[in-house]
């Protein structure tokens, strides 16, 4: 029930069923009106209130920690992660997200990474399907996985079941977008920008959305739906017409050198070897192997920067910084040394790191 205003403008405030008939002290020294009360019709948007409701308070009790009590946005989808010795309530679960989040259309279970290209494996576990919620033989009608993002006035096409970007990072990527602010200060015109990891596109959304910051922009990934997405993603922030199938990568634009490519191999080619101000390394489970075969693509005729992201255990972050080192040309003067900083636990013993290097001219 919920408190609510009547004819004379009196706030009513609901009592239990299981109150005195006689009002008590000291509310009996007042006048009292009785009256039938108001259902509290609101979205409870505590999703454990409905799981409560559905599987039990000693169920919740006996299983702790276990419960998904985190989860990720994607546009009108909702990624969980489902323990295995919760899959005996995974109807309730998906339920229960949904009630609680009624803009919410689609509920996925990450079943974790799978291949060389580390494609998330998304399953339908629940679905809303106009006032009913169904989490049995979810229909294909609404288990589409093609969704508009929206992300810093931009809106960025993603299909996570084939190219997997987290929403989480926004602040990441307006840190990288403030470090190139600072390049192109530093360079004192529009820089060059290597993505040579890109996916969708969500690092390269800011970066453009930037007046007059980005000039010449190398963009390719190994994985071919990635790619037919960021046409789609280039087509739209660019306002040309980029293919509309993923292709191999080619200078599509005098200022644009996009598509399918494996980055270890791109310093292979002359035209973009000592090419670029800012480097992107974004496959944080590889960002320190793959270093050594990336450098090369950076222009050492001015000041440039590697911007990346590292998974690593907490107790080798310092290691991990030392491989960093060794593995880059000399920092610029002036700027400190790069060093992973933590960002968001990856699992119980990894961390998310990130970090950036400016890098000296020869």
């Amino acid at each position: 029930m919920r408190v609510f205003s009547d004819d004379s403008g009196n706030r009513m405030i609901p009592i239990s069923a299981g109150a005195p008939v006689t009002i008590t002290a000291p509310l009996h020294e007042y006048e009292v009106e009785l009256m039938e009360g108001s259902p509290d019709s609101r979205i409870d948007s505590d999703w454990w209130n409905h799981l409560s409701l559905l599987v039990g308070k000693d169920d919740i009790e006996s299983h702790g920690d276990a419960w998904p009590s985190s989860h990720e946005f994607i546009s009108d989808m909702m990624v969980v992660r489902i323990e295995d010795e919760l899959e005996d309530f995974t109807s309730e679960i998906a339920r229960a997200k949904l009630l609680s989040h009624p803009h919410i259309r689609l509920v996925l279970n990450d079943e974790g990474v799978q291949g060389e290209l580390r494609i998330r494996k998304l399953t339908p576990i629940g679905a809303r399907i106009g006032e009913e919620i169904v989490t049995e033989e979810i229909p294909d009608s609404v288990s589409t996985t093609r969704v508009l993002v929206r992300e810093s006035g931009r809106a960025i096409a993603c299909d996570p079941n084939k190219a997997y970007f987290s929403t989480k990072l926004q602040s990441e990527r307006l840190e990288t977008l403030s470090l190139a602010k600072e390049l192109r200060a530093l360079l004192g015109r529009p820089i060059r920008v290597c993505d040579p990891f890109c996916g969708v596109g969500p690092a390269l959304s800011a970066l453009l959305s930037e007046p007059d910051l980005v000039g010449e922009v190398l963009a390719s990934d190994l994985n071919s739906d990635a790619v037919e997405l960021l046409f789609d993603n280039l087509r739209r922030w660019d306002g040309r017409n980029y293919p509309s199938q993923p292709e191999p990568i080619a200078r599509l634009f005098e200022d644009r050198i996009v598509g399918v490519a494996d980055a270890t191999k791109l310093c292979e080619d002359p035209e973009l070897r000592g090419r670029w101000d800012l480097l992107i390394v974004n496959l944080p489970h590889r960002t320190i192997d793959l270093l050594p075969t990336l450098v090369p693509l950076l222009d050492r005729k001015t000041p440039s920067m590697v911007r990346g992201r590292v998974i690593a255990p907490e107790t080798d972050i310092e290691d991990a910084n030392t491989s960093i080192r060794s593995a880059l040309p000399l920092t610029l003067e002036g700027k400190p040394e790069p060093s992973l900083r933590v960002k968001r636990d990856y699992s119980s013993t990894l961390r998310l790191c990130s970090f950036e290097a400016w890098i000296s001219s020869q």
